[in-house]
């Protein structure tokens, strides 16, 4: 047994998260894969750092833990872009769940039977539509309707995608009405979307409060008393010195970017 196996044994979930993240290839692969890759990098990042010892005069002995470091940076950073793919996913079928399943009732209700109209859903606009396609795919390759649904809500990245199919796939195997059962359980992800967004309003006032206190007011009145304290004490105040507010400036505009950014809920009601 190669190392690839023994480290993906070592983790039972990396197969439905390479599933969740649409990656084609297995748990083995996949490891392989990612030692390869993190191998060559490492390798050249300690190549590049021998010249550097080489050139300074440095023990050469620091270079076996220095790449056994990178080795290791770089292979748990291919663990953190499967979770981040994941998070990705699911944040885009989030956005549109809502739609895709009233669009899904809709059709229900129309009088429909559920396999054409999962066959619309698949065919209709938004991320969601993926999910449906790939269930009516398993149907059509022969797999029996509910271990195709059952299958699908295993292996969505998105808790609110899973829940309509869980209980689409539930009803079915009660043997009861669907649309019952779809339309409370998207009733109850609205609401869910509605508290989402008035939790944002109270971090976004949060936040604003705080980008205005350290991204505008104190950089601003700082900058001026420290200039008027330079003028008065002689205090010799460079062309460098602006440089580096500056920057600062910009790092601090971008980080408040990125947490409104991240705190934004993914909704579409």
């Amino acid at each position: 047994m190669d190392i690839a196996s023994v480290l993906a044994a070592k983790n039972p979930l990396l197969k439905k998260q390479l599933k969740m993240a649409k990656v084609d290839k297995t748990p083995k692969e996949f490891v392989k894969f990612s030692l390869k890759n993190s191998f060559m990098m490492a390798m050249g990042m300690t190549v590049l750092i021998f010249f550097y010892l080489d050139k300074n005069q440095k023990p050469l002995w620091y270079l076996l833990p220095v790449f056994i470091i990178l080795f290791y940076f770089f292979y748990s950073f291919s663990s953190m872009q499967l979770k981040a793919k994941i998070i990705r996913r699911r944040k885009d079928i989030d956005r549109d769940v809502l739609f895709a399943g009233r669009y899904l009732l809709v059709k229900l209700n129309s009088g429909q039977p559920l396999i054409n109209a999962l066959i619309d859903a698949s065919n209709s606009y938004g991320v969601a539509s993926v999910y449906f396609k790939e269930i009516v795919r398993d149907i059509e390759l022969g797999k029996p309707i509910e271990k195709a649904l059952s299958d699908a809500a295993e292996y969505s990245p998105s808790d609110k995608f899973r829940k309509i199919i869980f209980q689409i796939s539930n009803a079915l195997s009660i043997g009861i009405d669907v649309t019952e059962f779809l339309d409370a359980t998207l009733d109850e992800i609205a609401e869910e979307q509605i508290i989402e967004i008035t939790k944002y309003g109270k971090k976004l006032n949060s936040i604003t409060l705080f980008y205005m206190l350290f991204a505008v007011v104190l950089p601003s009145l700082g900058l001026t008393i420290f200039i008027v304290i330079a003028s008065l004490g002689n205090i010799n105040v460079d062309m460098s010195f602006f440089m580096v507010m500056l920057i600062f400036l910009i790092i601090l505009q971008s980080v408040f970017l990125i947490i409104y950014k991240s705190i934004r809920p993914n909704v579409n009601i």
